[in-house]
């Protein structure tokens, strides 16, 4: 298949759409990337730089950025939303009217709508019913593809078919794409793990040493496991890269927002000034989904209470690793 020639919209011009524009681009697709703030796509056009969110990535000098949502959309052949789950809704219905009717439109943000409980295919369906969808989601920090380091991660679609189109297109030397068919199963791992993540950083935060970081990132992908099962996630899609391979990777590095900002609580440090921790907004969604389906996740619950302020820092990591066990466990 020939991958010139295609119109690739990024909309959102946070660190993980910037990195898709670079990587977009340097596959040969012509790229429009869209973003709301005009002091940063001018940073961009002009500068070659993305200086909030990737200020130590130089970026190909014909990345172009638009504050133009409907230029960014016309005539794109690939939609690539980038955008944080809290307000994906309100920004997908302000600009669904331009996005062709044939482009599938890819979901590359991760999380859980906090009022509503929604994943992001769920707002999809709901405001474009019978628009086709992927969603994308592995081992991948935005500086990384940036920089064009080797990652693999994994684009799922009811429609294999099209997984398989996609993962064509967005592959290259470097930039490895799997497909799957199990929608479910990614955007579980690429949501929840954001919740877990902050508990590691807790974890960490805290000194509690190595031993526990790998208890406790094995009992939280074992939550994971038992929140696919009840969903008809497929139990190889767990142990893949999408949620096994994005879950180590988010529980172990500071790059990691998510486990920056439990790192922060696990010292009693002020979060305040970092940047967004999707995991923040999720765990309380997670935690109802749970309860919801009878599901025991005693982490994401004790994500959830220490981010509510129902337990303190030191309540949470009783809970995180000496709660009793039980046989779900």
């Amino acid at each position: 298949m020939n991958k010139t020639g295609k119109k690739i919209a990024v909309m959102g011009s946070g660190a993980w759409g910037t990195a898709l524009a670079v990587l977009s681009h340097n596959l040969g697709h012509d790229v429009a990337l869209y973003g709301r703030n005009p002091e940063t796509v001018e940073q961009i056009n002009n500068n070659h730089i993305n200086p909030y969110y990737l200020p130590d990535v130089i970026l190909p000098s014909g990345l172009l950025a638009t504050t133009d949502a409907a230029y960014a959309l016309g005539g794109a052949d690939f939609v690539l939303a980038v955008i944080p789950a809290q307000v994906f809704a309100s920004a997908l219905d302000s600009f669904a009217r331009f996005i062709p009717e044939k482009a599938p439109i890819i979901l590359c943000a991760k999380g859980i709508e906090q009022k509503t409980g929604r994943f992001m295919s769920d707002i999809v369906s709901d405001i474009l019913p019978n628009h086709q969808m992927a969603t994308l989601s592995g081992p991948s920090f935005a500086e990384d593809v940036a920089r064009g380091l080797p990652t693999a991660v994994t684009i799922a679609a009811k429609n294999i078919e099209l997984s398989k189109e996609i993962a064509n297109l967005f592959s290259g030397p470097v930039f490895r794409c799997y497909a799957s068919d199990d929608i479910v199963g990614v955007e579980i791992g690429g949501s929840l793990k954001n919740v877990l993540a902050i508990a590691a950083g807790a974890a960490a935060g805290r000194g509690l040493g190595a031993s526990a970081q790998a208890a406790l990132v094995t009992r939280g992908f074992a939550e994971l496991r038992r929140i696919g099962k009840a969903m008809g996630a497929r139990a190889e899609t767990m142990t893949g890269l999408s949620v096994l391979g994005d879950l180590i990777l988010t529980c172990s590095s500071a790059k990691s927002r998510n486990f920056t900002y439990g790192f922060a609580l696990g010292q009693e440090k002020s979060t305040d000034g970092l940047k967004l921790a999707e995991g923040v907004a999720t765990a309380p969604g997670a935690a109802e989904l749970c309860h919801r389906k009878n599901i025991v996740a005693p982490v994401i619950d004790a994500v959830a209470d220490l981010l509510d302020r129902r337990i303190t820092i030191d309540e949470a990591v009783t809970a995180l690793i000496t709660r009793p066990l039980k046989s779900e466990d």
